[in-house]
């Protein structure tokens, strides 16, 4: 019970920590406010499309490979952008962390250095906290009810809060359904308790982390970009991630064992500068919403798709997959929703329950 404590503690002083530096000025009630030195926070660019001269080049980065399903949404983006645009919007993607990390690329995104991302709701979190609320432990049973959520105006809402850190939610993409895997020593995991005491990595995210812990599991956040070899070397005994960034990454070449424990939906914003966006014209910002709209749609098929042909894919890589009772799994981390109910708010709580449960 210590180390989950203990995982709680840093938790409530991390968003402690990212509220208290937040502009109470004018803040709404759960509302995270900019700090004053974001560039949301120092200027607020016209609307009218006069802030921007064109051509303009957008760089956008993101921590996985060329070829992971977010690449390709990536590239569908860009390709219909420049040609509805005529050129005149260019996007430059950087792949695999080459402008940083997850974090670093939000912060990025912050500080007025990257353009654009896209990256779990988690990561976000750091900064308006209730964007990590999709990824709460066995809210969704399947693909359609969780594209559902993250579509809906209780998301949309949620999404405003980002602005305050200049940073305009476009769509969501996919990453899939959360799964542990652990190495050969370890073994599999088909039993809440053989999840006891588990070196992990997760990435930083608190739901994630508290998750684990709940299933006392030791979780550690640590970079994607870095994973493989930490893995390789020992560092974590066991890692969770969705199916298909387990496969395009190749995880299974330093994990022997998968367990499908689906325990979280891991949406991704596809997020721009605020400042860039209010820059654009009507017509362009119309232009940027419908192909990120048709970038999320693309990266969701594959994701469904990925995730089911390559649980035998990766069986044939020579991974063994076992299929837990999800029956304890839901009951062991029940209790995350209550640790959160205080970060969140009771009354968006109610409604996540009430929307997916309808």
């Amino acid at each position: 019970m210590k180390k989950q404590t203990t995982a709680l503690t840093s938790m409530i002083l991390a968003l402690t920590l990212a509220m208290s530096g937040c502009n109470s000025g004018g803040s709404t009630a759960g509302t995270s406010q900019a700090p004053a030195d974001t560039p949301a926070a120092q200027t607020e660019a016209p609307s009218d499309g006069s802030a921007i001269t064109y051509p303009l080049t957008i760089h956008a980065g993101y921590s996985t490979g060329a070829d992971d399903p977010r690449g390709v949404g990536f590239r569908k983006f860009k390709e219909t952008v420049e040609k509805e645009t005529d050129g005149n919007i260019i996007i430059e993607i950087h792949p695999s962390a080459e402008l940083g990390n997850d974090a670093d690329l939000i912060k990025g995104m912050i500080d007025g250095n990257v353009d654009m991302t896209v990256s779990s709701a988690g990561n976000y979190a750091a900064y308006a906290t209730k964007m990590g609320i999709s990824a709460l432990p066995f809210l969704f049973s399947d693909f359609d009810s969780a594209w559902s959520f993250v579509d809906s105006d209780i998301m949309q809402s949620v999404n405003g809060d980002l602005e305050a850190f200049n940073i305009h939610v476009l769509s969501y993409f996919d990453n899939g359904f959360r799964c542990v895997t652990t190495s050969e020593n370890i073994g599999p995991v088909k039993t809440v308790a053989d999840m006891e005491g588990l070196n992990i990595r997760t990435p930083e995210n608190q739901i994630v982390m508290e998750t684990m812990s709940a299933l006392k599991a030791n979780p550690k956040s640590f970079p994607f970009s870095e994973l493989k070899e930490a893995l390789k070397n020992g560092q974590f005994d066991a890692q969770e991630n969705p199916i298909p960034v387990i496969y395009n990454n190749g995880l299974y070449e330093v994990q022997k064992y998968l367990s499908i424990t689906n325990h979280s939906y891991d949406a991704m914003p596809f997020t721009i500068r605020n400042d860039i966006w209010q820059g654009l014209t009507p017509e362009y910002r119309d232009i940027l919403a419908k192909a990120a709209k048709d970038a999320s749609d693309e990266n969701r098929q594959i994701i469904k798709k990925q995730t089911e042909d390559f649980i035998s894919a990766l069986e044939e890589k020579g991974m063994e997959v076992t299929y837990p009772d999800l029956g304890p799994f839901k009951e062991a981390t029940a209790q995350v929703m209550d640790v959160f109910a205080s970060i969140y708010g009771h009354e968006l709580l109610d409604e996540v329950k009430k929307y997916t449960k309808s």
